[in-house]
């Protein structure tokens, strides 16, 4: 059976207020520097955070549900609650995008100046700052945890380290270059990155909903794990999935049929701990499959 570790938990629902908090500072500080400046690219910047504060409130609801255990109506627990997160940030940061592109468009046209680049430059330092922090934090978090719905949100915020980098680089060339149009251009720019990494979170996001198998290396480590066990002949029919923080595992176990039924089931007790050990979130359910004799095998 797998075990959540409690501490992951907490460090989860951390990143999730962590996350919140800092979107909800960012809108109010790019908000006002927006005010100031007129900025397309600030605006960009700030559209982006106002989607981020949404994306991840939902995240947050999403994965307290999604940490519940599982219950009578659902037995494999809730974990897909954060894949349907990470899906509906996407959704959200796609329809940003294809705004921005429109917006950035129209400012191309009319060539509106910037004002008190100044200020600007000064709000989008202090947003690097703050961003670079939380994405150092959930890094952290997604190698203790795996947690995809934390994975999603990371990828939002390490977008806005380049946003606002972009940001900063078009206040500094229409300050001291006078490029007030580099502004529109990278508006443009940081629109197609924001629907690129909506389309990345989606195909995560849809493989775990679909139950797509995990990666070649992960399970060749997984038979390999098996197979250590000497009264294993052989793995067939490893099927694999993950729910949120859990991972799921079906196979058969190939063994000597003069085995008695006590102790076949004790090797599969053995098995199922020892991937455990690697595993530790993991549901292992194995059945037992006696070796035919070569003489007798038929064609399946």
């Amino acid at each position: 059976m797998s075990q959540i570790n409690p501490q992951e938990i907490r460090i989860i629902k951390l990143a999730t207020y962590a996350s919140v908090s800092v979107a909800a500072t960012l809108i109010v500080m790019k908000l006002f520097g927006w005010w100031v400046t007129h900025s397309v690219s600030l605006q960009a910047s700030l559209i982006d955070s106002l989607l981020d504060a949404c994306a991840s409130l939902i995240n947050m609801i999403a994965i307290y549900h999604a940490l519940k255990p599982a219950d009578k109506e659902h037995r494999f627990g809730h974990g897909k609650v954060e894949s349907l997160a990470a899906l509906g940030q996407a959704l959200f940061i796609g329809g940003s995008s294809l705004w921005l592109l429109h917006e950035a468009r129209d400012r191309i046209s009319t060539h509106e100046p910037i004002e008190s680049t100044e200020v600007g430059l000064i709000v989008m330092a202090i947003a690097i700052v703050i961003t670079f922090f939380l994405v150092l934090y959930q890094s952290y978090v997604v190698k203790k945890t795996k947690s995809s719905a934390i994975a999603a949100d990371m990828l939002h915020y390490k977008s806005d380290l380049l946003i606002n980098a972009a940001v900063i680089l078009s206040l500094f060339c229409a300050q001291f270059f006078g490029l007030d149009m580099i502004d529109p251009i990278f508006g443009l720019l940081i629109g197609i990155y924001i629907l690129w990494t909506a389309w990345n979170i989606t195909m995560q996001a849809f493989n775990v909903l679909m139950d797509s198998e995990l990666d070649d290396e992960e399970r060749k480590n997984i038979i390999t794990i098996i197979k250590t066990h000497p009264e294993v002949i052989d793995v067939r029919d490893l099927r694999t999935r993950t729910s949120g923080l859990q991972q799921f595992f079906q196979l058969h176990l190939l063994m000597r049929p003069d085995l008695s039924l006590r102790e076949a089931d004790h090797i599969a007790e053995e098995v199922e701990a020892e991937v455990l050990k690697v595993y530790p979130k993991s549901q292992v359910m194995i059945r037992l499959v006696p070796e035919i004799p070569q003489g007798k095998r038929h064609l399946h």
